[in-house]
């Protein structure tokens, strides 16, 4: 650790800061203080679940407590806080994901990561789905759930940094499900807007409408494919887009078209 934040020492006035990632279990005060000396600002933790039977059940090798206590202590330096979560683990149903990201939300971080769990050739969770004894979510099962657990975080004011692993071709061509997406928030961020399209339609009585959406997030509420677009028009919906720049990425409005 010594080593690696010796070697930032000439190049930190070109940096507004410096962010790492590590365990709940080894935070103390000896090593923040020493990550403060370093100009460290951003600590983010790989907590994973909040639910002591899914951390033992995946031999996490820390407790939910171990997060609160090492969340706790990382505010209290100064440092900005982030938390990683890992949805549909071993022994993880979608009440305990909603769980974790509830304790999160109590936690207070500037930021998380959530990675949907990828079953990969010859590790422990690989026998296990041989053997029976996980069922990996489906994609759209992940989708559908992480869909709720980003506009959890949203309406916290928690950024969502991260949202689904790194695409590299040894993890498309070693995992065991075919349940991973290179594009997986935008499948999520697309997921919302249909949900959030579809709860205000079915408000009005007529089909034909116009939907208010940022400019930012128009390829998204089509889809990939145009995959909400063909949705809606299997409902009965037929949809204009008109582009709002005064909208939040996640905020839409709909009326009948005059």
């Amino acid at each position: 650790m010594l080593t690696l934040l010796e070697a930032t020492k000439i190049y930190i006035h070109r940096f507004s800061g410096i962010r790492i990632s590590t365990r709940p279990d080894y935070i103390d005060d000896e090593v923040l203080s020493i990550l403060k000396e370093y100009k460290v600002t951003t600590i983010e933790l790989g907590a994973q679940s909040m639910c002591d039977n899914v951390l033992e059940a995946n031999n996490r090798g820390h407790s939910s407590e171990d997060v609160i206590n090492a969340s706790t202590l990382i505010k209290s330096y100064g440092f900005n806080l982030g938390l990683q979560m890992m949805t549909g683990l071993y022994k993880a149903t979608t009440e305990s994901d909603l769980y974790t990201a509830e304790k999160f939300v109590s936690l207070k971080p500037r930021c998380v990561r959530i990675y949907p769990t990828v079953i990969v050739k010859n590790t422990d969770l690989e026998n296990l789905y041989k053997s029976g004894k996980i069922k990996p979510n489906t994609l759209e099962e992940s989708v559908n759930l992480c869909a709720k657990l980003v506009m959890m975080f949203y309406e916290n004011n928690i950024d969502v940094i991260r949202l689904g692993l790194h695409y590299s071709d040894s993890l498309v061509s070693g995992s065991v499900v075919d349940n991973y997406h290179p594009a997986f928030k935008e499948l999520c961020e697309s997921k919302i807007l249909l949900d959030k399209f579809i709860n205000l339609a079915d408000k009005l009585t007529a089909k034909d409408l116009i939907v208010s959406i940022s400019p930012k997030s128009v390829s998204k509420f089509i889809g990939q494919n145009r995959s909400n677009i063909t949705k809606l028009e299997d409902l009965g919906y037929k949809v204009s887009i008109e582009r709002d720049s005064s909208l939040n990425k996640y905020d839409i409005l709909v009326k009948e078209k005059s």
